[in-house]
C-alpha cells in the first residue's frame, strides 16, 4: 500500500518545535507484576494522564531516543538507522534500572507512529524535511522513595522537522565554567538530566554572539567531548589530498548515531578516521569541525572560542570534506543515492 501524500493544507516552509499538530502517538506499558510489555495502543491525543508522583517526574527514570523518517521521491517513507536506535535506548534504559524495550517492540511502535502519522511526514523536495521520532520511557507508577517502580510507560510521538539551526554555520563557545556530565556519570546515556540545565547555558552563549556550546572533559579540561546537542567532528589536513576525521571514543560521551555514519562514510571515502581521546590543543591542526547529530543533521562550525584563556580557532566555513560527507548522509537518507551500508528501513503502510 503506497503512503499518504503530505497534507495540501500544512506549511511545510514554517518549522515550529513548540507545536505538534499530529494524529497522536504509540503507547506500551511495562508492569513489574507480569514481566510483560502491554500491545501497542495508538492514542489520538498528545497528553499522558501520570500521577504527580511518579519516579520519572520526580527521580529523573526517564530516557528518550530521536531518529527520523524520509520521504524518498516515489513516496515511501524510511526511517533511518532504527535498529541503531533501538540499540542505544536499550543501553540508556539500564544504566538506569529501567526496564528495556526489546529490539522488535521499539521498531513496531516506530512503525506505528510513523504509518498513522504518513501524511506529516514533509514532501520529498522540502529541504532538511523529515519527520522528527522520539520514542521515551519513563518510570510511571505512584511512589514516594528510590525503590524499583512498579510501572513504566513506553512512548513514540512524532514531528515534523526542518532542523534545529536556523544558520548553516555556527559559532561556538567554550563552556568553562559548567560541566554537561561527571568523568564517571551518565553521559553514555540519553537521559533527561543530562540536558536539564543546557537552556540556561545556551541563553547565555546566544546573547554573546554564539550558537553552540563545546564540552570538555569534566576531569582536566583539556579534551573535546561534545557540542550541547550534538556530538563533534574534526577534519585534519594530513597534505597530498589525504585528510583524516577524528571523533571521540570518551566513555561520557553519548554515542552518536549521526557521528557514526559521518565515521563510516569517511572510511568509504578512503579517509582516515581516528576513534580516540582528542585533545583542545588539537584544533590548531583542524581545518573543518562539524556538529551531528539527529535533531541538527550535519552543520559546519566556522569557529571555536574559548573565553578563558582567550583562543580563537577560525575553521573552514562549509568545506569540501563537510560537503562532501554532508551530502552523501542527506541522499542516503533521502533515498536517492544507494543505501550500501543497509541504514534505511522502509515502513509498511500495512
Amino acid at each position: 500500500m503506497p503512503a499518504p501524500k503530505p497534507k495540501a493544507d500544512f506549511d511545510w516552509l514554517v518549522y515550529d518545535s513548540k507545536k505538534n499538530p499530529v494524529n497522536g502517538h504509540v503507547q506500551s506499558v511495562f508492569s513489574i507484576q507480569t514481566g510483560q510489555w502491554s500491545t501497542p495502543a495508538f492514542v489520538e491525543s498528545p497528553l499522558l494522564s501520570v500521577h504527580g508522583l511518579a519516579p520519572g517526574l520526580n527521580y529523573g527514570q526517564h530516557i528518550f531516543e530521536g531518529l527520523k523518517a524520509f520521504r524518498r521521491p516515489d513516496d515511501e517513507i524510511a526511517v533511518f538507522r532504527p535498529g541503531d536506535h533501538a540499540a542505544r535506548f536499550q543501553r540508556s534504559a539500564a544504566f538506569l534500572e529501567m526496564p528495556e524495550v526489546p529490539k522488535s517492540l521499539f521498531l513496531q511502535c516506530v512503525d506505528l507512529a510513523v504509518r498513522r502519522n504518513a501524511e506529516y511526514v514533509p514532501p520529498h523536495d522540502v529541504v532538511g524535511g523529515s519527520l522528527y521520532i522520539r520514542p521515551l520511557e519513563f518510570a510511571s507508577s505512584v511512589q514516594i522513595g528510590l525503590d524499583p517502580p512498579d510501572e513504566y510507560t513506553f512512548c513514540v510521538y512524532v514531528q515534523p522537522h526542518f532542523g534545529l539551526h536556523a544558520v548553516s554555520s555556527l559559532k561556538a563557545l567554550v563552556a568553562d565554567d559548567y560541566d554537561r556530565v561527571a568523568t564517571r556519570g551518565a553521559g553514555k546515556a540519553k537521559m533527561g538530566g543530562n540536558y536539564a540545565c543546557i537552556p540556561k547555558w545556551s541563553r547565555l552563549a546566544k546573547e554573546e554572539g554564539f550558537n553552540l556550546l563545546l564540552h570538555l572533559d569534566s576531569s582536566t579540561q583539556t579534551k573535546i567531548e561534545e557540542f550541547s546537542t550534538s556530538g563533534f567532528v574534526g577534519i585534519r589536513d594530513d597534505g597530498e589530498g589525504s585528510v583524516t576525521a577524528l571523533v571521540s571514543d570518551s566513555e561520557t560521551v553519548l554515542d552518536s548515531i549521526t557521528v557514526d555514519s559521518m565515521a563510516l562514510l569517511a572510511t568509504s571515502f578512503g579517509w582516515g578516521v581516528e576513534r580516540r581521546s582528542i585533545n583542545f590543543a588539537e584544533l590548531a591542526t583542524i581545518t573543518e569541525a562539524m556538529a551531528a547529530g539527529t535533531a541538527s543533521g550535519v552543520l559546519s562550525v566556522s569557529n571555536i572560542y574559548r573565553k578563558a584563556t582567550g583562543e580563537r580557532f577560525d575553521l573552514v566555513s562549509g568545506g569540501p570534506c563537510y560537503a562532501r560527507i554532508s551530502g552523501a548522509l542527506r541522499r542516503i537518507q533521502r533515498g536517492v543515492e544507494q543505501d550500501r551500508f543497509g541504514w534505511c528501513r522502509v515502513v509498511e503502510m500495512k
